[in-house]
């Protein structure tokens, strides 16, 4: 299997990476911001491969998609982080971030269609029953 992304400084960037999330994953702050574009092109190509044969009406696009998975996945603390393998396991764990990111979103959505966030809402002890009764 041919590494991705050609070479940086002579390492193969998939190596490369994955000393990177090493790094991340022992706490090395500077490491979060050197992982990024180490995968963003590869991250990119997969969220724009989301948002193909889907209306044209989406609050979010594929670039803030990214960095929303991308920041969800280096913020976790303690156990919750990492522990990712490689560069391919992190990129499948991003996927999945944003596949999340997107659910998210169309319930937010479909909210706010059904008017979740702007309804009024009624307390049952107000409302009258058939029998003429309070609730």
């Amino acid at each position: 299997m041919a590494e991705d992304l050609g070479q940086a400084g002579g390492i193969p960037m998939a190596a490369d990476a994955t000393l990177v999330l090493r790094r991340l994953v022992d706490g090395d702050s500077n490491a979060a911001e050197e992982l990024l574009p180490l995968v963003y092109e590869h991250l990119r190509a997969l969220a724009g491969s989301y948002f193909r044969g889907q209306p044209g009406d989406h609050t979010l696009q594929p670039t803030a998609l990214v960095h929303e998975a991308y920041l969800k996945l280096i913020n976790q603390t303690g156990a919750a982080r990492g522990g990712w393998n490689d560069r391919a396991h992190f990129l499948a764990v991003a996927a999945t971030a944003m596949r999340q990111v997107l659910k998210d979103s169309a319930r937010r959505r479909n909210a706010i269609k059904r008017g979740g966030e702007a309804g009024e809402r009624v307390n049952l002890t107000d409302v009258q029953t058939p029998s003429g009764g309070g609730g």
